[in-house]
């Protein structure tokens, strides 16, 4: 009976697309970024985008998963500075003094990238795997990212999916509810891997709000197995300023050239980004269309991975039915 089970579950495994996994690392706009793809190389590609400090692994799969069985290929990938991708050590630490100063005065930050330079590396993945378009999907920071992919690179861009992002306003709020925000401890010493540990548990607790709850035991254990794979603060330092001076970019006139089926996600209980950020994207690029998913916060509850899958392969089908 065991073995007939198996059997079976193997067989819907290969049947289902999702078998077809590959796990690599690529040579790409100068440097090296790691990804995993699932699915039939030749069906359509939904790219995704991780946010500030987030491996590959930010995004479920489950979510892979459904979108697999939607008849889509899924690659996910580490953003340059953390999970299995290049390390910018020479590039030191943010000099966040000058970078405030800089948005202050509406001057260019010091920063040792820029979010144009990662969708640049999102444009040369696609382009080291030999895919011509892809369906653009980004979270937080890869939201950013992903509206940069589909205004820098649109003959990369087939649809854009914006999750718990903002377009780039410096008159919204770095942070939507300070008070939540505000009990998450510091990451502490690079060396002191316990107080990073413990920093990004209480983190992913107060991201994602009350509706939804997170179990310390279940999220401490994918902390870990984060931590595992890579861990590297330095990374996360700059890919934070990186992200702090995007949410100030103020890139209004480039977001009205976007041409492509676009759909802005936001949970109504974010208490990082504020849902005026994200209605705000929508309602700049042209024919967008805003989903707000009620009781959310910043993150992907399990219970509403099927209405976002629903949702994304909603979006990449109207891209052929342009």
């Amino acid at each position: 009976m065991k073995f007939a089970l198996a059997f079976i579950l193997l067989c819907w495994y290969a049947l289902s697309g999702f078998g077809q996994t590959q796990t690599g690392q690529v040579r790409a706009n100068g440097i090296t970024i790691a990804y995993e793809s699932f699915g039939p190389a030749s069906n359509e590609t939904i790219l995704l985008i991780s946010g500030t400090n987030a491996q590959l692994t930010m995004w479920p799969i489950d979510l892979c998963t459904q979108l697999v069985k939607r008849g889509y290929r899924v690659i996910r990938f580490d953003n340059r500075d953390v999970g299995l991708s290049t390390k910018l050590d020479k590039a030191g630490l943010p000099d966040w003094a000058g970078i405030i100063k800089a948005l202050q005065e509406k001057t260019a930050p010091p920063l040792p990238y820029t979010l144009d330079d990662m969708a640049a590396d999102a444009v040369g993945l696609l382009d080291a795997l030999k895919i011509p378009k892809a369906h653009i999907v980004g979270a937080s920071m890869g939201g950013m990212i992903a509206q940069r992919v589909a205004y820098n690179h649109p003959e990369h861009t087939l649809s854009l999916t914006s999750i718990m992002s903002g377009g780039g306003r410096p008159d919204f709020p770095v942070v939507a509810k300070p008070e939540v925000v505000g009990t998450i401890p510091p990451p502490g010493p690079p060396a002191d891997t316990v107080a990073y540990i413990n920093r990004e548990i209480k983190s992913a607790i107060a991201l994602a709000g009350t509706t939804y709850p997170l179990d310390s035991a279940t999220v401490r254990k994918q902390v870990l197995a984060a931590v595992k794979r890579s861990y590297y603060p330095d990374g996360f330092g700059r890919q934070g300023a990186v992200s702090l001076a995007g949410f100030h970019a103020g890139r209004t006139d480039r977001l009205k050239t976007i041409r492509v089926p676009t759909l802005v996600i936001h949970g109504s209980a974010d208490p990082l980004v504020t849902v005026d950020a994200g209605r705000d994207v929508a309602a700049t690029i042209p024919g967008a269309r805003f989903e707000l998913i009620d009781g959310m916060g910043h993150g992907f509850p399990t219970p509403v991975l099927s209405r976002l899958a629903e949702l994304l392969a909603a979006n990449a089908a109207k891209a052929s039915q342009k």
